[in-house]
């Protein structure tokens, strides 16, 4: 089993996360089409996980001035639970502190999921809100 991680290099990789974010959010979890295609994948970054170049789990980064935010982790419901989403935020992790100047990692957690995040480093901040029908909570990993 061979598994590879990295920021999308063309656009079959670009269309594979976009695949992989319209089964686990519109399809899976129900959120409205226009609000998961939400314009702004042209002015970001993308990572993509495969397995056997299958893809599996997937990532965006959009970029801020002090922060980099982490949107649409999403990993396929069979391959959950085996480490992928933490491989996922761990390449972000290495990625920033190894390509960039900004001082932390931002992502905005479904409430489901907080534990897992804190389990990588992620501190909570601020008051749960709505997304997509979905509560969540910002959280951030320092990296200076």
């Amino acid at each position: 089993m061979v598994t590879d991680i990295r920021i999308t290099q063309d656009k079959n990789d670009l269309l594979s996360c976009l695949q992989l974010r319209r089964t686990v959010f519109i399809e899976e979890q129900n959120v409205p089409e226009y609000e998961e295609v939400d314009g702004d994948d042209p002015n970001c970054e993308h990572v993509l996980l495969t397995i056997d170049e299958t893809p599996v789990g997937a990532a965006r980064l959009k970029y801020y001035d002090n922060f980099i935010k982490v949107q649409r982790v999403c990993v396929l419901e069979d391959y959950r639970g085996q480490g992928i989403g933490s491989n996922i935020i761990n390449f972000i992790i290495n990625y920033v502190k190894e390509n960039d100047i900004r001082q932390s990692v931002r992502l905005g957690s479904q409430t489901h999921a907080l534990e897992f995040y804190k389990g990588l480093g992620f501190i909570e901040f601020g008051d749960e809100y709505l997304d997509a029908g979905i509560l969540h909570k910002d959280m951030a990993y320092q990296i200076k």
